[in-house]
């Protein structure tokens, strides 16, 4: 690949880009850029959603580019209150460490560790006097700190804020003047403070930093964002079987996104099973390697197929025929006696085809793609497909 297609390649998939015009410039003058990546160890994994921005990173770094990750292992004593209603718990430092040596083994995953550059702002931030506090304070107005849209919220419903809540952007944006920083990259949820990190640059007589997000993953559940807290994660550092079996349980409408922010690819033509299937395969190949593709994939169908009944009836499929309706199917089967009776079904969710839910009453699946395949209506339905004999 080019330099020029890799140049191209790091606006592939971002949102905001400030300004465009002077990234631009600096990728194209030959110079290493520092390009910084801030976490708060406030979890110990990582998952899909912080992948996403990692591997903007990882392609800064395939360009020749240092990635600077810095660790707010003091600023996690602040906590950041971005899309928070209400104030982050204190962690103690013993657990903040813990987190830091997990997050950072598996931020290795993706990150090419010899270009990493690893900072803890407690460098830069511990040391400061309350001179240098009230310098930084300095630097802004309580009235643009306030245009935080969680801090307006809050403020609007009277909830409490506490003044560290308010320092907290500002201790950020300081570690882009701590590191000189000429790029910083972050999730759209993190547009203010990496704008702040460029006002504190120019503030502080540096030159300011340009700024990438990355969009937001949602999480398996197909409507929040990705958060352990949620239970919607998948995580870079799961066993193989369990991540093969979350890619599987993700909906049908995300998975474009996937394709797209996790393996940097379109999706395939293909149904929607079969997409999450080989979703699920090529993930499981980034993270684990090639030979646990096969045992992942052979545990999650007898995983799903564990509850079906021994003596379930074989559907044999059409010979001759490349494609299959899935209300043939159903009909086939013997679960409906006509096709509105099928489409029906489908319609108050009662199929299931390898335990997804079929939604779409359309749908024409690769003759192929369903031997040995268990197709389900209701509770207690259950039907092998079976090639022609």
């Amino acid at each position: 690949m080019s330099v020029t297609s890799k140049i191209d390649g790091i606006y592939a998939n971002a949102v905001d880009v400030i300004p465009r015009e002077e990234l631009d410039r600096r990728l194209k003058s030959g110079v290493t850029l520092r390009v910084k990546l801030g976490f708060d160890p406030t979890a110990p994994d990582i998952h899909l959603g912080h992948a996403v921005v990692l591997r903007k990173l990882r392609q800064f770094q395939d360009l020749g580019h240092t990635a600077v990750l810095v660790i707010g292992d003091y600023t996690a004593r602040v906590g950041d209150p971005s899309g928070r209603s209400k104030t982050r718990p204190i962690l103690s430092p013993q657990q903040i460490e813990e987190n830091t040596r997990t997050y950072l083994e598996q931020a290795y995953l993706i990150l090419d560790r010899e270009r990493t550059e690893v900072r803890r702002n407690s460098e830069w931030l511990a040391p400061m006097r309350m001179s240098d506090v009230i310098e930084l304070t300095r630097a802004t107005t309580v009235a643009r700190i306030l245009e935080r849209d969680d801090f307006s919220k809050r403020y609007a419903a009277g909830d409490p804020i506490t003044l560290t809540e308010l320092l907290y952007p500002l201790l950020q944006a300081y570690d882009s003047v701590a590191i000189d920083a000429d790029v910083e990259l972050g999730g759209t949820d993190q547009l203010y403070n990496l704008l702040m990190g460029r006002h504190i640059m120019e503030y502080y007589g540096k030159r300011s930093q340009c700024v990438l997000t990355t969009p937001l993953l949602v999480g398996t559940d197909g409507t929040a964002k990705m958060s352990k807290s949620l239970d919607n994660y998948i995580g870079v550092a799961d066993e193989a079987r369990e991540m093969f079996g979350k890619a599987m349980s993700i909906p049908d409408e995300p998975m474009p996104d996937y394709y797209s922010l996790v393996l940097g690819q379109d999706s395939p033509e293909a149904p929607p099973v079969e997409q999450k299937r080989e979703f699920a395969r090529s993930l499981v190949r980034m993270f684990h390697g090639e030979e646990a593709v096969a045992d992942a994939e052979k545990h999650f169908d007898t995983v799903v197929r564990r509850e079906v009944p021994e003596d379930a009836p074989e559907v044999i499929l059409p010979e001759g025929m490349r494609e299959v309706w899935i209300v043939d199917l159903i009909t086939r089967a013997g679960f409906a006696k006509t096709n509105g009776e099928a489409r029906r079904l489908i319609r108050g969710d009662a199929v299931r085809l390898d335990g997804e839910t079929v939604e779409d009453e359309r749908l024409s699946l690769p003759t192929e793609s369903l031997e040995g395949k268990v197709l389900q209506v209701g509770k207690r339905r259950y039907a092998r497909l079976a090639a022609p004999r």
